[in-house]
């Protein structure tokens, strides 16, 4: 659970700390607030694509599957935070904020801001997101606009998250077409109306593991972001070597897992039934293939968007029966998110450091 690297600081961790550090430090209470409101947003919006094929292959309903959802993302971003917290250490190694932590910390509120205000302009202008890749764009520009060049992004780091890009493309797809062509051999002679009373079953653990999954993928992230918080009102500049306190994990699963309670139901309809119609087996094979992504991801510290990599899954089993059974539509979707989040949120998170800076 140590964050990678062979330095180990002592800087204060506790929540008591965390509670008198807020209570004076009104930057660090924004930058709070607005992490918290991200991860909100992303358990509402973005969970849902876990358990949309189960919904629409009508293995559970929306009100049974949304709260099992909620509670498996919360234990995903706990528990894989304790065994392997590679995610949240290559976030919270990707950029170096320089040496002046009150600067630093001004500029991680900046960067937050950034991804509010890019998510409602894309929106607004109906441009496809991602809360993960913009994250990561926003960090980047706070860092070179604090920098002053791109001295403060650590590309070790972040040439990860260049593999996760094509890994959620293109391993998903990959795993999603093979686990659904291996169920089709195993299951050829069998009997339709057990193998579909076994599906719904195995359909059901396939949700509860991506949502699982995706708590693991998505909530350190944000850890990531909230522990560099922490560390820059300690006066560290780094968090190489420091614990991730429980209070931190507990305290980000929670937020995560209310704002999945929420619902979603717009998204749940968009990726399990706008993409490709699926059967009880490919759900299943679209859930399993999605989950082992996401697990070797996390495993190895690539921070990937799991809702491409959930839609990569589904597409891949979508192609083992046509490839015009699938919606390229998607595709192109997944795309431009890459084409538009990274420049643009990460101009307008440098343009906000450099606001900031002004304003305080």
């Amino acid at each position: 659970m140590k964050m990678e690297g062979i330095v180990t600081s002592f800087m204060d961790v506790s929540f008591s700390y965390f509670l008198q550090a807020m209570s004076t430090n009104p930057v660090l209470s924004i930058t709070v607030f607005l992490t918290l409101g991200v991860i909100f947003v992303n358990g509402w919006t973005d969970a849902p694509n876990a358990i949309a094929t189960c919904i629409t292959t009508r293995c559970l309903s929306a009100r049974a599957a949304i709260p099992l959802s909620a509670v498996f993302n919360f234990l995903g971003v706990l528990i894989m935070t304790h065994i392997n917290s590679s995610v949240a250490s290559t976030i919270s190694n990707m950029v170096d904020f320089g040496g002046n932590t009150q600067e630093a910390l001004i500029a991680l509120c900046a960067a937050l801001f950034s991804i509010v205000v890019y998510s409602v302009a894309a929106s607004y202008f109906g441009i496809p997101t991602s809360e993960s890749h913009s994250l990561i764009a926003g960090l980047s520009g706070a860092a070179i606009a604090i920098q002053n060049g791109v001295g403060g992004i650590n590309m070790d780091e972040w040439i990860k998250v260049i593999y996760g890009l094509f890994m959620s493309l293109l391993l998903g797809f990959l795993c999603g077409w093979v686990i659904c062509r291996l169920l089709i051999v195993i299951c050829a002679g069998m009997n339709r109306t057990r193998t579909n009373r076994f599906f719904q079953g195995a359909e059901i653990f396939g949700a509860a593991a991506m949502s699982f999954m995706h708590g693991a993928q998505d909530g350190q992230k944000f850890i990531g972001v909230l522990f560099l918080g922490v560390a820059f009102c300690n006066g560290e500049t780094s968090v190489t070597g420091v614990v991730i306190p429980v209070w931190i994990m507990l305290l980000c699963s929670t937020v995560m897992g209310v704002g999945t309670s929420v619902g979603g139901e717009k998204i749940i309809k968009s990726v399990g039934m706008d993409m490709v119609h699926l059967e009880k087996y490919q759900g299943f094979a679209a859930d399993l293939s999605a989950a082992v992504c996401l697990l070797l991801s996390s495993v190895f510290g690539i921070p990937v968007s799991t809702t491409h990599t959930k839609t990569s899954a589904i597409m891949g089993v979508g192609a083992v029966r046509r490839l015009s059974a699938i919606n390229f539509g998607v595709v192109k979707d997944m795309m431009l998110t890459w084409v538009f989040t990274f420049p643009g949120c990460g101009l307008i998170s440098f343009v906000m450091v450099k606001i900031f800076m002004a304003i305080f």
